[in-house]
């Protein structure tokens, strides 16, 4: 969908929320009137829904069922633009609008009661029906998104809001409900917001800062990129002066004044040299942008972008160095190379000329191609100059004889040069003697002949590519597929380079399978994209096998187009599966939590309120058991998503298992029989050694549930080594050395349908209540962020097995610590000081009173470059307490190493909630530095603060 058309979208919501704003005002007003009048009139469905819009329901006294067919109300109803329809308080459907009508094509005697289920997805409906319930049930309303069939059987999504409307006791007389269609917005704004997420992209990528320079105040305004070029911190606004400031002084004068820029003077495409703010480091910088003017002609604005040229320029001095160097190295080769401009002049040769046209090259630039042939000959590259020019890659052959008369084969390539703006300003000639070559060819070309008369029926039947090509990038025959699938005739064909005919972006890879081929290397499965004529592109696997001493080699390909296409779909409905579970999982889970939390805390202000302490800790309780729940719930989202912070070392999962099995003896019970098969010799693996025992655990509680009258469950461990056909067979598994953890046990088993949708989030076979559906898929996303695999193998009845590929690791363990039982006091020893860096105010104030608490001088700043002026100081600073994103145009690792030249032994304990904010915390933290994951507890903090200034980190 284009922007325009998105555009016009949503004008065209707006103007629907506005209408609809409209008759919500006019029937308010309208009921107001009435209500002085003869407030019996008024309607049921005007007192609950528009004139008291803010709530989700309403009080109403007995409403008169004869009133639905009050005329006032059919008419406004039907002429709607939304669904709408009407429900007893059991749940009975007994009207519907004409709008609703209108789109399943149905009527109200066919729809009555329990026939709306008809027009519902059969895969959503008992969905549908399970909310439903449970709305009449409790009497609560409900919001949910699920499709309809329209009268064309089409399934649309539409947001459905339901409502009760109440009698004067409180008892639920009706259900309102209103069905909006949003597929077609939903999928304008993910164009939108795609639209601009490539734009952005793009110009970070390519290096590029758009700017605006606002006319009347003299400031401009640019994105994070613009700033960065200059060295200077991302802000809203800046005065043009201060990029001024920044141009070398000898370029000065290609920076209008601001007097120019009000005159609308300004030159619009201007490179100059600046200082970095930041640095001080010389830069080239390309400055290009237009006035924008309103209806006056006077300048308001002035648009442009800016970018970093100084490679650019740099590689301009060497280019000069590399004219001379590539005249030595073309005159030594055998091969004619020159350059022709559009007027057929040409504007370089090589010194081979002296051989194809008999004189020097010096008599060759600056004259005509065409005084240089015969006339003949002049006519025949006519056709193929102009080929050239038109931007076509040109090859053909020609007689070109020898200046004593014998005979010689040139191949002649001319490839066309394109300017700066995409337009072909002349052609390279690149002419070759393949005299031999085609000696050698025809000489080939007999002896494939003989022996492949037999299988020309093949040849000529198959639907697979089946041909040879040479190494010199040339197809030398090809079966009747090629024309059927592709489009293009033969000549076509084998006249141009087969590069000519794949998908550019696959280029490099055809490259190299061909680099394979010329090593005498067979090649098979190399899958790529190739054009056909109407300019679609054709998914085709390849074979291909090298003719040793040839230089060619025969392939076969098989069109796969169709069947990637449905494999695509497959996915892209798995995908949008998963996205529903997980966004309705986290809705329900964080609500249930957020009601604990909320309601203890609102309980413990009633409580404070009515000076009663005695059930304080209790409420207390109840909100820390729910928010902990909570941070498990993150977690566990954060492990399926691979964001979670992971603290990798060296582990043997040998004595790891073992520590754990008498936990797991008590977790699985007396039913259950546990039996620990541990490989001799087992390797090292790299991985967070207690997310590995959650997903041991996890594994063996999933085991125990699926075993209600016991049985036997197995934890065994091995080295594994996976090869490129292992690795296929797994999706996202790498071929290498892995050490495998197995649990299998001989439980209910899964079915095939059950088993694929195993790692999905919140996806559970378990009894409501009794799962959440995230262990699996925390294990899953625990073994990709570890750069391993699971596979899950299962069959109905007979069993379930679980493993657990992690990549093996060539280092030494650990040793590990030994705990002590004495309890550690966590307080200062000697009044040391702690800066904390934190840009969230209530955790800042929380960890200061913490410190304080403990005996700590806590110093506080909100930002990075606060925190980094306390560093750069003279004050006494202990350890870094630091948040990882920070404003200020600093994160917290940034700020850390400005710091290192003024403390170079400082100790910085990092807080960071989401991994992708911490990009060293797998492993990249430098001596001195450790991290902590929010939300961490009050005494975890005050022993990792102990710990690090006396130097136990």
């Amino acid at each position: 969908m284009s922007v325009d058309e998105v555009a016009d979208l949503r004008q065209r919501n707006r103007a629907l929320a506005d209408e609809v704003e409209g008759l919500r005002a006019a029937l308010a007003a309208r009921a107001e009137t009435d209500a002085a009048v003869a407030p019996a009139d008024e309607t049921a469905f005007g007192r609950a829904f528009w004139r008291a819009p803010a709530r989700i329901d309403a009080t109403l006294p007995d409403p008169d069922p004869a009133r639905l067919d009050d005329a006032e109300f059919r008419n406004l109803a039907d002429h709607l633009p939304i669904l709408c329809w009407l429900a007893r308080s059991d749940g009975y459907l007994f009207w519907y609008n004409r709008r609703w009508l209108d789109y399943c094509g149905t009527t109200q005697e066919a729809m009555a009661g329990w026939g709306w289920q008809a027009v519902h997805d059969p895969a959503a409906l008992p969905r549908v029906k399970a909310v439903w319930a449970a709305a009449i049930a409790t009497g609560e309303p409900f919001e949910m998104v699920f499709p309809l069939r329209g009268a064309d059987g089409v399934f649309r999504p539409f947001l459905t809001r339901i409502v009760p409307l109440r009698d004067a006791t409180g008892r639920v007389a009706r259900w309102f409900g209103v069905n909006t269609e949003i597929g077609a917005q939903a999928r304008a704004e993910a164009a939108l917001r795609a639209s601009e997420g490539r734009l952005r992209r793009a110009q970070e990528a390519g290096g590029v800062g758009v700017f605006t320079i606002d006319i009347a105040s003299d400031t401009v305004h640019g994105t994070p990129n613009f700033f960065r070029l200059y060295g200077l911190p991302e802000q809203d606004r800046l005065p043009v002066d201060v990029i001024a400031s920044l141009v070398s002084p000898d370029d000065a004068g290609l920076i209008a004044r601001r007097a120019d820029r009000a005159a609308g003077r300004a030159a619009r495409d201007v490179a100059y040299r600046i200082r970095r703010a930041d640095t001080g480091a010389e830069r080239w910088i390309a400055w290009r942008g237009a006035f924008e003017r309103d209806g006056a002609g006077r300048a308001v604005r002035f648009v442009g972008a800016v970018r970093d040229i100084t490679d650019h320029k740099a590689a301009e001095g060497r280019a000069e160095a590399n004219e001379r160097e590539l005249r030595l190295i073309t005159d030594a080769l055998p091969v004619l190379i020159a350059f022709i401009g559009r007027d057929y002049i040409y504007r370089f040769a090589n010194a081979a000329y002296q051989d194809w046209f008999f004189r020097p090259a010096s008599e060759i630039v600056g004259r005509d191609v065409r005084a240089l042939l015969t006339p003949a000959n002049a006519e025949l590259r006519r056709t193929y100059i102009e080929r050239a020019l038109a931007g076509e890659a040109v090859l053909f052959e020609a007689a070109w004889p020898h200046a004593d008369g014998r005979h010689r084969d040139a191949e002649i390539r001319y490839l066309p040069r394109r300017d700066a703006g995409g337009a072909v300003d002349g052609f390279h000639v690149f002419v070759q003697d393949i005299t031999d070559r085609k000696e050698v060819e025809a000489t080939l070309l007999s002896e494939v002949t003989q022996r492949t008369r037999e299988r020309d029926r093949l040849w000529e039947t198959t639907n697979d590519l089946m041909g040879t090509a040479g190494l010199d990038g040339f197809l030398k025959s090809v079966n009747p597929a090629w024309a059927r699938m592709l489009g293009w005739t033969e000549a076509e064909l084998l006249g141009r380079p087969f590069a000519t005919f794949i998908d550019p972006d696959d280029h490099a890879e055809a490259a190299a399978v061909v680099g394979r081929l010329a090593a005498g290397e067979r090649v098979a499965g190399f899958v790529d994209r190739v054009l056909t004529r109407a300019g679609d592109r054709r998914v085709v696997m390849w074979t291909a096998v090298p003719e040793p001493g040839a230089g060619l080699f025969y392939i076969v390909g098989r069109d796969l187009t169709e069947q990637r296409r449905a494999e695509e779909q497959l996915l892209q409905a798995q995908k949008m599966e998963a996205i529903g579970q997980l966004t309705g999982g986290i809705a329900h889970d964080f609500n249930n939590l957020l009601t604990g939390i909320i309601g203890s805390l609102e309980l413990m202000q009633t409580r404070i309120r009515q000076g009663r302490f005695d059930a304080i800790e209790r409420y207390a309780g109840a909100a820390m058991a729910s928010a902990n729940r909570a941070a498990a719930l993150t977690h566990r989202l954060l492990a399926f998503a691979r964001r979670q912070p992971l603290a990798p070392q060296p582990t043997a999962a040998n004595p790891l298992i073992a520590g754990m099995e008498e936990l797991l003896r008590r977790t699985l019970g007396e039913r259950v029989e546990l039996a620990l098969v541990t490989a001799a010799d087992l390797w090292l693996t790299l991985c967070d050694p207690h997310q590995l025992e959650n997903a041991v655990l996890n594994l063996a509680i999933n085991a125990r549930d699926a075993m209600p009258e016991g049985g036997r469950l197995v934890i065994e461990t091995g080295n594994a080594r996976l090869g490129d056909a292992d690795a296929r067979l797994e999706a996202g598994a790498r071929a290498g050395s892995y050490v495998s953890i197995r649990v299998s046990d001989t439980g209910t088993g899964m079915s095939p349908e059950v088993a694929a949708r195993a790692f999905d989030p919140f996806f559970t076979t378990k009894p409501l209540g009794q799962g959440t559906g995230l262990g699996l898929s925390m294990i899953y996303g625990f073994a990709r962020q570890s750069e391993g695999h699971v596979r899950i193998d299962s069959e109905p009845g007979r069993g379930t097995a679980v493993t657990l590929y992690l990549p093996r690791h060539r280092g030494v363990a650990e040793p590990e610590s030994v705990a002590s039982d004495r309890t550690v006091l966590h307080r200062a020893a000697r009044g040391e000081t702690v800066l904390v860096v934190e840009d969230e105010p209530v955790v800042r104030d929380l960890i200061v009173e913490v410190l304080a608490d403990l005996g700590y001088t806590a110093v506080r700043a909100a930002d990075a470059r606060a925190g980094l002026a306390l560093l750069r100081g003279p004050g006494r600073i202990d350890l870094l307490i630091s948040d990882v994103g920070l404003p200020g145009g600093l994160d917290g690792r940034q700020m850390v190493d400005a710091a290192r030249p003024h403390r170079p032994d400082l100790k910085v304990l990092f807080i960071t909630g989401y991994a992708e904010n911490a990009t060293f915390g797998t492993g990249h933290l430098e001596p001195g530095m450790q991290m902590i994951t929010k939300p961490f507890s009050v005494e975890v903090l005050a022993a990792r603060v102990r710990a690090m200034i006396a130097g136990r980190d």
